[in-house]
């Protein structure tokens, strides 16, 4: 008996990607075969996906770049993708389709809407996104890694969490060293493609800190490759021992190993900082969609597990301020740490798959 197919649907970022790759570890082990469908830009992160799982790219594009040239082919090329997608899953009968969002996703989840196929949506943030949102009635349910999640009212939901990769749950509450007298570590994340306001200020904020402090601390930096050789310069001219790269391929280990993560508030970076359990300092992204990265952060914030600094307030004083708190305070970091796995679901992708199963097994009797 040939194994069921579960179709995965994500678009070219981080974001989607990761808890994508999470689900599709959990189905393969429960015996599923999986297809990831996504374009030439999410095909970038799919290294850390298992072998087994077969890599298909789509046409698709995305109304938010380019001039009107661009943005008037965008309709045909989604509606190519759409129509090759319907091809292979007509052929092929999937016994569900998942999207993740993300433009990528629609050939995938258009193709499962025409067929009549089972389907679903998982939203990472706190507010749907665009494609997420014109999906979220036409699916059988929502799954929300952010709770609350803004959700039109006839959409059906639960809240299952952000699914983590095996390389994050491996680290999952791992011992916590409060900030001391002894090499402490620093991992600043802009998100998948670093964040120039982070190059910006973090360098000159850490710089500021007491030099007491200061020769302790070991920075870890994601920046941007067209910032990444000023950040590091700086830092060096600061006699700052720091680590700047435009993707670490190793964040599980090296936020384990931190005293304190300063990051974006992209819906992975903070289920991985809830799942190992670190205190955070999170610089919401103001641009993002519907500032759904204010949502993403509430949580943490909320439980007492981090500190939120809006960009508009975002100077390098005011941040070597909040760092110095944390770092000179022992016992309320390690009271942040605890905090933030208080609020971790590392079962996400377990319960994401059972979501699955559920689906596919109700697909059967219709």
């Amino acid at each position: 008996m040939t194994a069921p197919l579960l179709i995965i649907a994500a678009g070219g970022t981080g974001g989607h990607m990761f808890p994508a790759q999470a689900l599709a570890e959990v189905m393969l082990a429960r015996g599923w075969r999986v297809r990831l469908s996504t374009d030439a830009r999410g095909a970038r992160y799919t290294g850390g996906f298992p072998q087994a799982v077969e890599i298909v790219q789509v046409n698709s594009a995305t109304f938010a770049r380019g001039g009107l040239m661009a943005k008037a082919a965008v309709a045909p090329k989604i509606a190519m993708g759409v129509l090759k997608a319907t091809w292979r899953m007509f052929r092929d009968k999937p016994a569900v389709v998942v999207g993740f969002g993300g433009y990528p996703s629609i050939p995938a989840l258009g193709a499962a809407v025409i067929l009549r196929l089972p389907r679903m949506i998982h939203e990472q943030n706190g507010v749907l996104g665009r494609v997420n949102a014109a999906f979220a009635t036409r699916v059988a349910g929502v799954a929300c890694g952010t709770w609350p999640t803004v959700l039109p009212e006839e959409a059906l939901s639960a809240h299952v969490g952000n699914p983590v990769r095996a390389t994050v749950l491996e680290r999952a509450g791992a011992a916590y060293i409060p900030p001391g007298d002894y090499p402490m570590e620093v991992l600043v994340m802009g998100g998948s493609q670093g964040a120039r306001i982070l190059s910006d200020v973090v360098p000159p904020a850490v710089a500021g800190l007491p030099m007491d402090m200061l020769r302790n601390i070991r920075v870890s930096h994601q920046a941007r490759d067209e910032d990444g050789a000023r950040v590091a310069e700086f830092y060096a001219e600061a006699g700052i021992d720091a680590d700047v790269q435009p993707f670490f391929d190793d964040v599980p280990r090296r936020m384990s190993e931190a005293q304190l993560v300063i990051s974006r508030a992209g819906a992975s970076s903070v289920a991985d900082i809830s799942i190992i359990g670190r205190p955070s300092i999170l610089i919401p992204y103001a641009a993002a969609t519907g500032d759904h990265q204010t949502a993403n952060a509430r949580g943490l914030v909320e439980a007492g597990a981090a500190i939120m600094v809006p960009e508009s307030a975002l100077t390098p004083e005011a941040l070597t301020e909040q760092i110095e708190m944390v770092m000179s305070n022992p016992k309320g970091a390690l009271q942040m740490a605890n905090a933030a796995l208080s609020v971790g679901k590392p079962e996400a992708a377990e319960t994401l798959a059972g979501m699955v199963e559920n689906l596919a097994a109700e697909g059967k009797k219709t």
